[in-house]
């Protein structure tokens, strides 16, 4: 049953972390009839694509905290399942945000691994992004093959035919000297900075750095340090070869996203819905802790990169929160997925000895959040308490779901699970067994998608059809035969 104690509504758009590597790639490659390696799919970007209409943003601050409780069997074998969801949503409308005025860098790889489709995406995207830039918006742009160069410089968003033109004459030719293109747009950033705008750098890549500096730690060093001073970057991969180690990584830590170009949708998805909200911080030096009750103890948690703890509590730390753009999970989603703001889940254990060791069986978790507003400068921050009706351990008919949002959440959850069981096991050949997790899976969340329709997790059915018949493919192609498992492997806690 669900606990009545909030009501879940549309309206409210959620709020993204930095560093979320979207769902794109692990999509592309299903498409494609392969199959996606383990660490292809990333929980906060799984998470970001998935659009939770948690309770009304009615705070009366730009962000709103939602703590909740959920406790039920999982969707592969039934075991217990007790989750305490994160929300993060704001009062503030996407389509009616004031934001300073912006410089933007673009930096463009023109190698010539990027001729044909991956360039004709750049042209069609740059182009469409003019459209969502404000006219006091400032852009320069660089490019780099062997070498970065600077085509143009502070140009004004309303000059539409110089930018135009700019876009339209991109070339490609060359090898990738991704760290001088980096360092060049940040250059430009800088010498341009001013404490009233917003200082931006967009880098576009899609393959390997193969000229000029290519260690992944210079370039992820050379994105913090300008990260502190107050510029950003954001990075965009296109194509299946691109570095997703550097570009995760140099996003992350450069208080930006990272997005995958995967089809031509995508790339109005990006360059124009996508603009408009990362560039625009709703939050700085968001600081959460969670301290756990004595009857728990954490298994593993989802949907950050920004962890730090143990089995009794920890701490995360978010550098930014941006504001995600859509605002109704019911919505369709033929422009795209992003922009869904996602969640924190923390998976919960029973304590060795249970309720039996606890001073207050009943309490689950408090959540301490403290951030600071960019604007004003004021530190905001509340805290939250997470209490259980039952004791640690106990599954009620029907489970137990403090709001339908975390019922949402135990199901992107489980999805994520499956998903990254089947990597692992295909990466080891095993076919039959990764199968088996999905196909016990699929029934329980068919069921499910009949009572709640909700177009993200349609769509990831969709997924979980093809993961399965990529999988049932790579099976009829091996010479010999796999006998598949008694039943799936039981994934909870996922971290065993």
């Amino acid at each position: 049953n669900t606990g009545a104690n909030q009501a879940s509504g549309a309206g409210s758009a959620g709020l993204s972390q930095a560093g979320a590597q979207d769902f794109g790639l692990f999509r592309q490659i299903l498409d494609n009839g392969e199959l996606p390696a383990p660490g292809t799919l990333d929980d906060l970007g799984f998470f970001a694509e998935h659009k939770i209409d948690y309770p009304e943003a009615d705070c009366g601050q730009d962000v709103c905290v939602h703590a909740l409780l959920g406790v039920t069997g999982n969707m592969i074998t039934g075991s217990n399942c007790t989750l305490v969801q994160i929300g993060l949503n704001t009062p503030i409308d996407p389509a009616t945000i004031e934001r300073p005025p912006l410089h933007l860098v673009l930096a463009v790889d023109t190698s010539g691994s990027m001729q044909g489709d991956a360039m004709n995406f750049v042209r069609t995207g740059l182009e469409r992004m003019i459209d969502a830039l404000h006219p006091e918006d400032r852009i320069s742009l660089v490019t780099y093959d062997d070498n970065a160069q600077v085509v143009f410089e502070d140009v004004l968003a309303t000059d539409i035919l110089t930018l135009k033109q700019a876009f339209g004459a991109l070339t490609a030719g060359g090898n990738t000297n991704l760290y001088d293109g980096m360092f060049t747009a940040f250059d430009v950033a800088w010498q341009a900075k001013d404490s009233d705008w917003q200082n931006r750098v967009v880098l576009l890549s899609d393959g390997v750095a193969t000229r000029g500096i290519t260690n992944t730690a210079k370039m992820v060093s050379l994105a913090k340090a300008y990260a502190k001073e107050g510029i950003g970057i954001t990075t965009i991969g296109i194509g299946e070869e691109f570095d997703i180690d550097v570009m995760r990584s140099v996003a992350e830590v450069g208080a930006g996203n990272f997005y995958f170009l995967e089809n031509p949708e995508s790339v109005k998805e990006v360059f124009t819905d996508e603009v408009k909200t990362f560039l625009y911080p709703v939050a700085t030096d968001v600081s959460i802790d969670i301290n756990v009750g004595g009857g728990y103890v954490i298994g593993r948690v989802y949907g950050t990169n920004g962890w730090v703890g143990d089995a009794t509590g920890g701490h995360i730390e978010i550098p930014t929160l941006f504001l995600a753009g859509r605002t109704d999970a019911s919505a369709p989603i033929e422009e795209g997925r992003r922009g869904g703001g996602g969640a924190i889940i923390f998976e919960l254990l029973p304590a060795p000895g249970g309720g039996d060791q606890a001073e207050d069986p009943y309490n689950v978790l408090s959540v301490d959040i403290d951030w600071k507003d960019p604007r004003e400068g004021s530190t905001l921050g509340d805290v939250f308490p997470v209490t259980n009706p039952s004791l640690p351990g106990v599954l009620e008919d029907g489970g137990y779901f403090d709001d339908f949002t975390v019922e949402k959440g135990f199901v992107m959850v489980n999805i994520l699970v499956g998903f990254e069981m089947a990597t692992e096991f295909a990466a080891e050949g095993d076919y039959p067994a990764a199968r088996a997790i999905l196909e016990a899976m699929r029934p329980e969340l068919a069921s499910w998608l009949e009572d709640n329709p909700d177009p993200d997790l349609e769509d990831d059915m969709l997924y979980v059809d093809l993961f399965i018949t990529n999988l049932q493919d790579a099976e009829d192609d091996l010479w010999f035969n796999i006998p598949p498992p008694a039943e799936p492997v039981e994934p909870w806690p996922a971290g065993d």
